[in-house]
């Protein structure tokens, strides 16, 4: 028996219980561009980028909920896991919690990555990308968006982690 939770599938309810006659239409790519890495990813500096809203516990919400945009930000990856929560509403409260910020935000996964030589570095700040219902405004304002920030950091590779 699986214990795992079938989002896909509990989407899809969600949306026919509420009325709409059209299912939930997953955005999707005919082709996924692919790029190996120049370089061994020990002498990479690694990105993170994360749709978990995160925010520093004491300090202003990064994007006030008012907001209409709700574009990307950021936050210094050197901020220690304790300061850090997610703002994050929409979530399977009935299977998970965000209470383990490890588990869904590996900066200290990636610090040890780094002290162990599997990464020559973690990039300065990480990003946070909500979690929004917009194909257009991802691939036009949110990846732009991020990508800038990553070049400016000089990173080699990203990793991209969701609640």
């Amino acid at each position: 028996m699986s214990s795992y939770v079938r989002y896909i599938d509990k989407t899809r309810e969600y949306y026919r219980a509420e009325g709409y006659d059209k299912p939930y239409n997953w955005a999707h790519f005919d082709t996924i561009p692919f790029t190996p890495l120049p370089k061994p990813l020990a002498a990479c500096r690694v990105g993170l980028i994360t749709t978990s809203e995160m925010a520093i516990r004491g300090a202003a919400q990064p994007v006030p909920d008012d907001d209409p945009l709700r574009n990307p930000y950021w936050l210094p990856s050197d901020t220690p896991i304790g300061a850090l929560y997610s703002l994050k509403v929409a979530y399977d409260r009935y299977a998970t919690t965000l209470d383990d910020v490890d588990s869904y935000l590996p900066l200290t996964r990636l610090r040890e990555c780094v002290a162990d030589g599997r990464i020559a570095g973690l990039a300065p700040r990480f990003q946070t990308a909500f979690s929004q219902y917009s194909q257009r405004k991802t691939l036009t304002v949110d990846a732009p968006m991020i990508l800038e920030w990553l070049r400016e950091d000089r990173v080699d590779v990203a990793v991209l982690t969701a609640v």
